[in-house]
């Protein structure tokens, strides 16, 4: 007996060794509620987002639900396509919609979940999803449907019922934001090798993005048809390729769908499918460029998956592992591969260029990433991604006809999408965190570019001003605060570069802020051109086109994040700041209304988690000297905010932002100001974590006595000596050793709460 269970303890323990992060998450979080997540099949930061749609057709407003194409709460399957974004504010994307039809009649249009054509209903219990792969029985045709994905291919498998025939039906006109006339032309062509290839022109969020795939079958066609859905109208744009002797057929139109035709099948199709933005070339090249069948590249992408999570290991209870091991896997998909494989990509003058040496990347929601996922980006992944970031970046200001630096940007097209100039802070945190591989000098001159180009944004009045006039310029007080944070960054950089004179003018414009808070009431505002401030005022009112970006004067008042000791100067003190701190997140919001305006998910009072301008504001308690706190308030928001189900993102994931805060806050610190090289500490969440670093060094964090009754910090030590100061420097980080939280029920009042202590200000 002794033996049996001593066999049974080692068959446990090399289990236990061989679970990774990567065996704790779920895909599934974030697709309910206003997460905007996708449970589809992904490679790291793949270029191919391949997932099911549960609902394509809807139009403006209505779109917002199913940015991601899928909606845990929906009862059908449209199709699965092949381009997603991860919990984006925005639809659009959803390419090259395929779904599987067994037996003799074939519908052509989807219809709805009402009246369904091709469009299926299916069951939950039937889904499964890991990294990298999704699949799901689909029960109208009885198929069982598997997706996987490498970087640049996607790959179908499909089980059609026995004795039915096996058919595919390829939907070019299916598109997230799918408003009327979206889709300015398209194409469809076999060729004799059995390959589909296509393309298409689409006007959405981007205007004018280009969309080319490649199609091949693990078993040959028995039949197909190439159909316009709307009479043949010419097209005097971008026709695609013409037809060539190599054409078995061919169809052009602005409605095209394709029947494809198998037979009856002994064994699963296969159907893998590689995209491109350069043209079809392109594409076969890319589907030539990852060999293997539907298991090898799913294995090529589980390792993928499984190295790229390793960076972070976790011991936690369940729940919270399978929140933060998601929130991980969600903080690795953008920026996402946008050059082919020989290198091209199509760049924001929607000219074809070609990334030297690198790969491109695009995708970028630079207002809510900069805050905490490119800095999460800094620590868990290679320096070459880092360095590939700015670089494509600095490709595409180079290739901007505007010549400044992406603002919102996806498959190499500019939305001029949000506020600021936030690919600045971007690529200074990495320059300051020591991450090489670029040219400083050309990415110093794209940030002071981009932050001199005065038809941007009021950048024009704000240059001559110091601040965006309100009658000049809508959301005004919230583009001041935040080009005077991006500013400070540009000066930080060019200082550490020897930039003398470019770090001098910056510094002034760093103390931009000042100029729309206003010490009387104890908020910031907008100011019209003559100097005054513009009334009514109510802090509280949401608007779009206001005097703030998706926010109201609570929020956007903390967003000084590099000076927060000179705004708790003009505050009052300290005392005062957590008085309104506490009056923040205390607020009684039983009659106010902000069910017309997205985005505003997740109340505490006036903080609202579910939107980026408030996540840094609970670790400002800290900048005040009372970090216990910031300790009380991440627990408020953990509770709330986070559940290891499909609505457990209370606001959109955008891109990672909302994962990347709750994987550095579940750790023990935040990066409250990237481009300090502070990380401010808050208290951990999980009992163990190991950051996996370069050149084999190990950063751990443990937290001693962690319960539910233990949520103080009752002291902190750095490699065994106390760490009395209220953060941690990357450089600490970098070189590896341990940070050692002990847990208590009390809360240390006197710990990091001498000024010394506090976290970097501009202004101390």
């Amino acid at each position: 007996m002794r033996w049996v269970m001593l066999a049974l303890a080692i068959v446990s323990t090399a289990a236990s060794a061989q679970r990774g992060t990567v065996d704790d998450v779920d895909p599934f979080i974030g697709t309910g509620g206003e997460g905007h997540t996708y449970p589809g099949a992904v490679a790291p930061f793949g270029m191919v987002q391949l997932s099911p749609d549960t609902d394509t057709g809807c139009v403006t407003r209505e779109c917002y639900g199913h940015a991601a194409g899928y909606r845990y709460d929906d009862p059908t399957i449209q199709g699965f396509s092949h381009t997603h974004f991860s919990g984006a504010g925005h639809s659009d994307l959803g390419d090259l919609l395929v779904m599987p039809v067994a037996g003799d009649d074939v519908p052509m249009d989807p219809g709805s979940p009402e009246r369904p054509g091709y469009r299926s209903a299916f069951r939950h219990a039937t889904e499964t999803a890991r990294p990298g792969y999704y699949a799901v029985t689909l029960d109208r045709p009885g198929v069982r449907a598997e997706l996987t994905a490498g970087t640049r291919v996607g790959v179908h498998r499909y089980r059609f019922p026995a004795g039915k025939a096996a058919h595919l039906v390829v939907d070019l006109r299916s598109s997230l934001y799918n408003y009327p006339g979206k889709i300015l032309w398209s194409g469809l062509r076999l060729r004799p090798d059995g390959i589909l290839t296509g393309f298409r022109e689409t006007r959405g969020w981007a205007p004018g993005r280009k969309f080319f795939f490649a199609m091949r079958f693990s078993a040959q066609l028995t039949a197909h048809a190439l159909v316009n859905r709307e009479s043949d109208i010419p097209y005097k744009g971008f026709q695609g390729p013409g037809r060539g002797s190599d054409a078995v057929a061919e169809r052009l139109g602005r409605a095209l769908v394709a029947r494809l035709d198998f037979g009856r099948l002994d064994a699963p199709l296969e159907v893998k499918v590689a995209i491109s933005g350069v043209d079809e070339a392109g594409a076969i090249a890319n589907l030539a460029g990852e060999a293997g069948d539907f298991d090898a590249v799913r294995a090529r992408t589980h390792a993928a998956w499984r190295q790229a999570l390793g960076a972070v290991e976790l011991e936690a209870k369940p729940a919270m592992r399978r929140m933060v091991a998601t929130a991980l896997y969600h903080s690795l998909l953008a920026p996402s591969v946008w050059s082919d494989s020989d290198g091209r990509y199509r760049g924001p003058d929607d000219q074809v260029h070609k990334a030297d040496g690198f790969t491109f990347r695009s995708t970028f929601s630079l207002w809510d990433t900069f805050r905490a996922q490119h800095p999460l980006l800094t620590l868990i992944q290679p320096e070459a991604v880092n360095a590939e970031i700015v670089r494509s970046l600095i490709a595409s200001r180079t290739a901007s006809p505007d010549g400044i630096l992406p603002v919102w940007q996806f498959h190499g097209r500019e939305t001029w999408t949000m506020i600021g100039y936030h690919a600045v802070p971007v690529i200074a945190d990495a320059y300051l965190k020591g991450i090489r591989g670029f040219d400083a000098n050309a990415a110093l001159d794209a940030m002071v570019a981009s932050a001199s180009y005065a038809p941007y944004g009021g950048l024009g009045e704000y240059m001559q001003r110091g601040y965006v006039p309100i009658d000049r310029e809508p959301e005004a007080a919230s583009k001041t605060v935040e080009y005077a944070y991006d500013d400070w960054t540009i000066a930080r950089m060019a200082r550490a570069m020897g930039r003398t004179d470019v770090a001098a003018k910056f510094e002034r414009r760093a103390g931009n802020w000042r100029n729309s808070f206003d010490a009387q009431t104890g908020f910031l505002r907008a100011r019209k051109a003559d100097g005054s401030w513009r009334v009514p005022f109510d802090p509280t009112a949401i608007n779009y086109g206001s005097d703030y970006t998706e926010g109201n004067a609570w929020q956007y008042s903390w967003f000084v994040p590099h000076d927060q000791a000179g705004l708790f100067a003009t505050m009052g003190g300290d005392a005062k700041v957590v008085a309104k701190l506490d009056q923040m997140f205390d607020f009684d919001n039983s009659k106010l209304d902000y069910s017309h305006a997205e985005d505003i998910a997740g109340l505490i009072g006036q903080y609202i988690h579910g939107n980026e301008p408030s996540h840094h504001v609970a670790y400002l308690y800290g900048y005040a000297g009372q970090p216990w706190r910031t300790q009380e308030r991440l627990k408020q928001i953990v509770d709330s905010q986070y559940k290891a189900t499909p609505d457990g993102l209370s606001g959109n994931d955008d891109l990672g932002q909302m994962s990347a805060w709750l994987a550095f806050t579940a750790i023990g610190f935040y990066p409250v100001a990237p481009g300090t090289n502070e990380y401010v500490l808050g208290r951990p969440f999980v009992n163990r974590a190991v950051l996996n670093l370069a050149g084999g060094k190990r950063f751990v964090v443990t937290a001693q006595g962690l319960s539910e009754a233990n949520r103080y910090v009752a002291s902190v030590t750095l490699n065994g000596r106390p760490l009395t100061r209220g953060y941690i420097r990357h450089d600490e980080i970098m070189a590896g050793g341990t940070l050692a939280f002990r847990m208590g029920p009390r809360p240390d009042r006197s710990r990091a709460t001498a000024p010394g202590d506090r976290p970097y200000s501009m202004s101390r």
